[in-house]
């Protein structure tokens, strides 16, 4: 191998290892900023909120107090998911058909998640999601949770 495919081949693996991975459904990169959410949906409108499994975390794993839960979630065309906050209550959200928007507190854009996207919620996000297509959107979310 030649000095400068050496270097290019250290190059890309340098990008490789030292470069943040960008997610299909993260913020798109440059947006990243505080987004005041104005006029941001407060009721559900067309959504189905079904918990399909649940682990009590005390009996498991000694956090008493806590779930770690999935839900399943059908968002109708025009259906809405009122704003909420993720603090002391981090999910993962799977896409599994359909395209939804969300619009969050820490991107400046929408945030277009389409079938196989996975969205990460966390301390500091609250947020609101739109299905403004034509077919329902079904979305699983995992969270941990203060359950009962």
């Amino acid at each position: 191998m030649t000095h400068s495919r050496k270097l290019a081949a250290l190059g890309l693996a340098a990008v490789a290892v030292f470069s943040t991975p960008a997610f299909a459904g993260d913020c798109p990169q440059g947006q990243e900023k505080a987004n005041p959410l104005a006029n941001a949906a407060t009721m559900p409108k067309d959504v189905t909120d079904t918990v399909i499994g649940s682990i009590d975390l005390g009996k498991e794993i000694g956090v008493e107090g806590r779930q770690l839960r999935t839900r399943r979630l059908v968002i109708q065309p025009g259906g809405i998911v009122p704003m909420h906050s993720h603090a002391d209550r981090p999910a993962l959200i799977y896409t599994v058909s359909g395209t939804v928007t969300e619009h969050r507190s820490t991107c400046g854009v929408p945030i277009v998640h389409k079938a196989g996207d996975i969205s990460r919620e966390a301390e500091g996000i609250s947020h609101w999601w739109q299905n403004e297509g034509k077919e329902p959107v079904v979305l699983l979310s995992s969270d941990v949770f203060h359950g009962q």
